[in-house]
């Protein structure tokens, strides 16, 4: 029936529809029951049993599959020349199907039948077979499918086709499979009732059914098929008057008119006489043709790649959808307080200060109640006092009236779509509401794909940027160190010149500064670290770097003290990073004492930690110590309270390092100093190294949580990476 795709394809299109709601409908049509029970227990979808429920096939074949299973019988009604162009009524065939399944079931919980789905099934489906030899023959059985459903029909449909219905229909259901006897149901509806008897109860149900949804069926078949149940007059009357008027309702529910249908014989006289065009059925292909339109401008939105050019697609669409000269989108603002116009084209630049409140203080426009209540919505010049937002929008379209489009899925309001219209296009629209609706979700989700998709651009040059400005700031902390070690030199060089002294210790001084000023900056092009092949002696770094700032203006009034073994104390880094660490480090302690103090260097050797042995080197100074919220974020980049252009990265820098390195790095701090202890890896000699992990003596120097407890200052560690 045209009716229940009508209904089916709304349902469809909903996003709270459920299988029950699914089901509750296709269960008044037996011309779709069967197509979903046959592909449910077809070879595609036969899993574990068959499904005779009508509700556990639905599910079984999930809602996209029932969706196309919806729209493609409507395109076939819609564009094939089935039933409808030969000017058959199918509506005497489904009420009698319906008013058989309501029957059926009635019966059934008279009878204590348990399976009360079943029965209501195989009432609706006991005249599939006419159906089936509709669609197999329609032009040699037209005039035999409104004809009376009784013994005559099936010797006229035996001699003209060689099968009845109830053949075709019982060979239709046995080919699904199903484990019930559904399908003797249909090929017995016909049979004498003496011979059913003693048959299955489904089969005397859905025959004494059949018999009481035939138009005024003969007193002695009525009283056959009552004794063949065993039901008294009174539940059977009061079945039938039930029946009817449960019909009546759903027919009423579903839009379908029962009143001028008569009998069958009526509708077999009746059927030769071309009928006006069908509503419904106009409505049928409305959808379709509907369906087919937006399923094309989804997929034209989807490929606008800038929100400027979708939202013209969008207003030009609908120009030539529903006859709309000029429309404006407006959208709403970040926190849902106003709808802001949006500037498209020479014309709309204005637009731009266009703002419409979204907030409950005062009275609502009407639309951003339409964009609140997310109706459509029209405004007319005479609908009373209008805003001055309205009076300004239909001076600026020239038009009687505005129309209100909101552009929203679900709960969320992207903005409203206004429209200039005259007064006689307002009962053309409201007309085409459910076309405009579903064209304002196809609009909404192209263009919450493109804002996403535009959020998420414009997220990775910010993380971009963000990921080159932190390269450039520690590139610049970087280079001020050896900047000002080259600049004190120079200071330093030119008193020496002017004494004729010797300058060969700075010259080389100044040549390792500015060979690590380019290294420094041709390492921000580097996306992989440099490797490193080979040892480095980590005490004669240690004395480079105290050499940097003895004597330096930098660190005035501050002792730099170094304490190393004489022997040569190799580990596996390169040179530069190492120094690059104890700059940092040096300088940090510099700064925290300006009255002045000590700095201590310390190579403690080497040491046993979580099964490796690395080389352990102290930098401590006595100064006022670090505060406990730095402390916390120790090793993130912050804001320095050190003024100027200090942005507190040094330690993150040292950090880094030290992971890439594969070392550990740890700080104690309280109100008697700072301690940074580092742990660094040494040469990779696999046998050596486990060896010496084995030595457990005043070498090796196991670091206990206990030793650490022993600690008068807080610890903070951090390894590779994580705090």
């Amino acid at each position: 029936m045209p009716q229940i795709l009508v209904k089916l394809i709304a349902l469809c299109q909903a996003d709270d529809a459920g299988m029950c709601d699914l089901a509750k409908l296709i269960a008044n049509d037996p011309g779709m029951a069967s197509k979903c029970l046959g592909l449910a227990n077809s070879s595609a979808y036969h899993r574990g049993g068959q499904k005779v429920g009508l509700e556990q096939a639905l599910s079984t074949m999930g809602t996209d599959m029932l969706k196309t299973l919806v729209i493609s019988e409507s395109v076939f009604q819609t564009f094939s020349s089935f039933s409808h162009s030969n000017s058959l009524d199918l509506r005497h065939f489904w009420r009698h199907s319906l008013t058989a399944a309501v029957m059926a079931r009635e019966i059934a919980k008279a009878m204590a039948y348990p399976h009360i789905e079943e029965a209501y099934l195989a009432g609706l489906l006991h005249d599939v077979g006419r159906l089936a030899l509709l669609s197999a023959a329609p032009q040699e059985y037209a005039y035999n499918f409104l004809a009376r459903d009784d013994e005559n029909l099936c010797a006229i449909e035996h001699r003209t086709l060689e099968i009845t219905h109830s053949e075709a229909g019982a060979w239709l259901l046995e080919r699904w499979h199903l484990d019930s006897f559904m399908a003797d149901s249909v090929l017995y509806h016909h049979e004498p009732t003496v011979r059913l008897e003693a048959a299955h109860p489904l089969i005397r149900i859905v025959r004494l059914a059949h018999t009481l949804a035939i138009d005024e069926p003969s007193q002695h078949e009525f009283d056959a098929c009552v004794r063949l149940c065993g039901l008294s007059l009174a539940t059977v009357n009061a079945i039938v008057d039930g029946t009817h008027k449960q019909v009546e309702e759903t027919a009423q529910l579903l839009g379908i008119d029962l009143a001028y249908i008569g009998t069958s014989n009526e509708a077999v006289a009746f059927a030769p006489v071309l009928a006006q065009p069908d509503p419904v059925q106009q409505k049928l292909t409305d959808e379709v043709r509907n369906m087919a339109l937006l399923s094309e401008l989804g997929r034209s939105f989807s490929q606008q790649k800038g929100d400027v050019e979708l939202l013209n697609l969008i207003a030009r669409s609908a120009r030539i959808l529903f006859n709309i000269d000029d429309s404006i989108i407006f959208l709403s603002n970040h926190d849902d307080s106003a709808l802001l116009g949006v500037t498209a084209g020479p014309d709309r630049q204005r637009l731009a200060d266009f703002s419409i409140p979204l907030s409950d203080a005062g009275l609502l426009s009407p639309i951003a109640r339409a964009a609140r209540t997310r109706q459509l919505t029209f405004v007319g010049a005479d609908n009373g006092l209008l805003g001055v937002s309205e009076e300004q929008l239909l001076r600026m379209f020239g038009s009687s009236c505005l129309f209100c489009l909101p552009l929203a899925i679900g709960e969320r309001c992207l903005g409203v779509m206004v429209a200039g219209i005259e007064a006689w296009q307002v009962a053309y629209l409201q007309g085409r509401e459910r076309f405009l609706q579903s064209f304002a979700i196809q609009a909404t989700v192209a263009m919450q794909a493109a804002f996403v998709e535009r959020q998420s651009a414009n997220k990775q040059i910010s993380s971009a940027s963000e990921e080159y400005l932190q390269a450039s700031r520690r590139v610049v902390h970087e280079v001020n160190n050896p900047l000002s070690i080259i600049k004190n030199y120079l200071g330093v060089l030119g008193g020496k010149l002017a004494n004729e002294q010797g300058v060969d210790v700075e010259m080389a001084i100044l040549n390792e500064e500015i060979d690590r000023v380019s290294s420094i900056i041709n390492g921000l092009t580097d996306h992989t670290p440099r490797a490193h092949r080979g040892p480095t002696d980590v005490n004669r770094i240690v004395r480079d770097v105290v050499q940097l700032f003895v004597g330096s203006k930098t660190a005035s009034g501050i002792n730099i003290v170094a304490q190393l073994p004489e022997t040569p104390a190799e580990i596996e880094s390169a040179a530069d990073p190492v120094k690059q660490i104890l700059m940092n480090l040096i300088k940090n302690a510099v700064e925290a004492m300006p009255q002045g103090g000590q700095i201590e260097i310390v190579n403690n050797g080497r040491v046993h930690r979580d099964g490796a042995v690395y080389l352990e080197l102290c930098v401590k100074d006595n100064g006022p110590g670090i505060a406990d919220h730095v402390l916390t974020h120790l090793f993130t980049p912050v804001r320095s309270t050190k003024g100027g252009e200090n942005r507190g990265i040094g330690l993150s820098i040292v950090h880094a390092l030290v992971g890439q390195m594969k070392g550990l790095i740890s700080c104690r701090s309280g109100h008697g100093g700072t301690s940074f202890d580092l742990l660094l890896p040494l040469p990779d000699n696999a046998s050596a190294n486990a060896a010496i992990a084995q030595v457990v003596n005043a070498e090796v120097r196991p670091l206990a949580p206990a030793a650490l407890a022993d600690d008068p200052l807080p610890r903070l560690s951090a390894q590779h990476g994580t705090q």
